[in-house]
């Protein structure tokens, strides 16, 4: 398995920047498109934490409801985007963490890659003189 990643690491490291925008960008539709799933559990938990009008006292689908409602700015009555709303916040909200951490971590992969080419180019260019190499019995 670390052979395969660091081989992985180098490939990467040669890419052009476009493909690398591209997997964080898919980070992000990734991260949003769970967000999007989610959203109604964040809105129950926006609810129990105490947002929207019931502050707490609903459960299930009604809790869901007002805490989404609450994320989007209020009901579509009271001059909010409701439940839509709130779902769009989470949705982005989980799309901007996804797209954030993809962006880390192809950094790093990126970085690794480019040091792990750079060592194998200067072990490779070094030549191995005759007595550098002992072998431990020969110690």
């Amino acid at each position: 398995m670390a052979s395969w990643f660091t081989e992985f690491q180098e490939w990467y490291a040669v890419q052009h920047p476009s493909v690398k925008g591209a997997v964080v960008l898919g980070g992000g539709v990734v991260a949003g498109a769970i967000g999007l799933v989610a959203a109604p559990v964040v809105g129950a938990m926006a609810s129990a934490a105490g947002l929207g009008v019931a502050g707490g006292s609903l459960a299930g689908a009604a809790a869901s409801s007002a805490g989404l409602a609450a994320l989007g700015g209020g009901s579509l009555a009271a001059g909010g985007l409701g439940m839509a709303g709130g779902t769009a916040v989470v949705a982005a909200a989980a799309g901007a963490a996804g797209a954030g951490a993809t962006t880390i971590l192809s950094k790093k992969v990126d970085s690794e890659g480019e040091r792990t080419k750079e060592d194998f180019k200067r072990a490779s260019s070094e030549r191995v003189q005759e007595g550098d190499i002992r072998f431990e019995d020969e110690v």
